[in-house]
C-alpha cells in the first residue's frame, strides 16, 4: 500500500529533527513525506531540506501565508497545499511535526488496513512527558484518532471530501467516516510521543472557536452544553464552559456555514446521544 504523509510545519525547529528521525527509522517506510514549511521564521526549512537531500522520499515545500494564528484553518490549508503535491497513494496522512513515532508504527497500521477493507482511519495514541514518565494525553477517549497522527484510507478520505478548514476538523472527519460506514481504530500498543502538549498557548479566542465548531457540526445546544462541560472538566476550568457556549451562540447569531449537511448532522447527533446513553 502506497503511503503519503503531509507534515504541516510552522516554527518547528525545536522538534522537527526528532520527528523526521522517527520516520526514517521505520520498519515500513512511507513512500513519501512532504514537509510544508508554513511561513516559519526559524530553521524549520533548513532542517527539513537537510533530510530531503539525504532521503529521496522526503520533500520540503514552502508556503507563504498570513502570520496570524487561525486555529484549525491554517493547519488544514497548509495540509491541503501539500496534498496538491502528493503522488498516487492508498493511505494519506496528516501528521504534526512535534511527534516521535515508534519504529514499527506504519508496519502495524498497514496490517490493520490490509486485514479490514472497511477501515477508514487508524492511528496510535499520544503520550506527553510528565517528570520522567510518558503518560497518555487524556484530552480525548483512547478510541479517538487525534489530529497529530491522522492516517486515512483514500476511499474514506475521498468520501468525507477531505478536511474541513477550521477548529473541529479532527472530530468531524471521524464522525463523517462513521456516517459513510467506515470503521476507525486506534492501536494502544503504538505510543506516539507528543513533544508539545495540546492546548499549549491557547487563548480565550481559541476556546470560543471550540463552541463555534460544535455549532458548525450541528450538535445543537443541548449536546453542545454536554460537550462543553466535558471539555471544562478535562481542562479543570469552569470558564472554558462559558467560553465554548459563547462561541456557539456567536456562531449561531452570525449564521456561520455548517461543516455538514442536515442529514449528516442528524447522524452526528444520534451517534453522540447513543454514546452518552451507553455510559449512563
Amino acid at each position: 500500500m502506497q503511503i503519503s504523509i503531509v507534515v504541516p510545519a510552522h516554527n518547528e525547529a525545536a522538534f522537527l529533527k526528532d520527528c523526521l528521525d522517527s520516520f526514517v527509522t521505520q520498519t515500513y517506510l512511507p513512500n513519501e513525506v512532504i514537509v510544508v514549511d508554513d511561513n516559519s521564521s526559524d530553521d524549520t526549512f533548513r532542517i527539513a531540506q537537510s533530510y530531503a537531500q539525504k532521503y529521496d522520499w522526503i520533500r520540503v515545500l514552502k508556503r507563504n501565508s498570513v502570520d496570524e494564528h487561525i486555529p484549525g484553518k491554517k493547519v488544514v490549508d497548509t495540509f491541503n497545499f501539500g496534498l496538491e503535491h502528493t503522488s498516487e497513494y492508498d493511505l494519506i496522512g496528516k501528521f504534526d511535526a512535534d511527534i516521535i513515532l515508534p519504529h514499527n508504527y506504519f508496519e502495524l497500521i498497514i496490517n490493520q488496513f490490509q486485514a479490514n477493507w472497511k477501515l477508514g482511519m487508524c492511528s496510535g495514541l499520544l503520550y506527553i512527558k510528565k517528570g520522567n514518565d510518558w503518560v497518555y494525553e487524556s484530552i480525548a477517549d483512547k478510541s479517538h484518532i487525534r489530529g497529530p497522527v491522522k492516517l486515512y484510507h483514500k476511499a474514506c478520505f475521498n468520501k468525507i471530501e477531505g478536511l474541513r478548514p477550521g477548529v473541529g476538523w479532527d472530530t468531524v472527519d471521524t464522525l463523517l467516516a462513521k456516517y459513510h460506514d467506515f470503521e476507525t481504530l486506534t492501536l494502544p500498543q503504538l505510543h506516539v510521543k507528543h513533544l508539545r502538549p495540546t492546548g499549549h498557548g491557547y487563548s480565550y479566542k481559541n476556546y470560543q472557536t471550540k463552541g463555534e465548531a460544535l455549532y458548525r457540526m450541528r450538535y445543537g445546544i443541548v449536546l453542545t452544553k454536554i460537550a462543553a462541560l466535558k471539555m471544562a472538566w478535562q481542562a479543570k476550568s469552569l470558564r472554558l464552559y462559558f467560553q465554548a457556549i459563547s462561541g456557539y451562540l456567536k456562531a449561531f447569531i452570525d449564521k456561520k456555514p455548517k461543516y455538514v449537511s442536515k442529514q449528516e448532522g442528524r447522524f452526528i447527533r444520534n451517534y453522540r446521544w447513543k454514546g452518552i446513553w451507553s455510559k449512563i
